[in-house]
């Protein structure tokens, strides 16, 4: 017997139906990807949501915005930005994900009150007296 390690090897790619499987990163930024699962491009509508939330809090934190027009802001950007993302950069077919509007309000809310708690702790910290 020797006393030496044995040596591991790399990991091999993982492999999904004879082909290599692509990162989610990878798909995320390529216009031509194919998202063959529904849950995973739901995922990352849900987090590429959740970080508009948290620039647009710090931002809007930083700058001395209140009210309505911030709210609005928020809404219109948020939605808009995602809406353009998924139609017009990836042209998927919305209605196999269940429209345009459950693309839409995916991962909203949550987005809408993380936007809310970045937002007031930034303006506190800052614009406060």
């Amino acid at each position: 017997m020797s006393g030496g390690r044995r040596k591991e090897e790399p990991p091999q790619p993982q492999l999904a139906n004879g082909a290599l499987k692509v990162s989610v990163w990878s798909k995320v930024l390529r216009s031509d990807a194919a998202w063959e699962d529904k849950d995973e491009f739901l995922d990352v509508i849900y987090w590429f949501r959740q970080i508009i939330a948290v620039v647009l809090g710090v931002i809007w934190g930083v700058l001395p915005l209140r009210g309505f027009l911030g709210i609005a802001g928020f809404c219109l950007i948020n939605a808009g930005v995602l809406y353009l993302y998924f139609s017009n950069y990836l042209q998927i077919d919305e209605e196999e994900y269940g429209g345009t509007w459950e693309l839409t309000k995916e991962g909203f809310m949550t987005s809408f009150a993380l936007f809310m708690v970045i937002w007031i702790i930034f303006y506190t910290a800052i614009h406060y007296d």
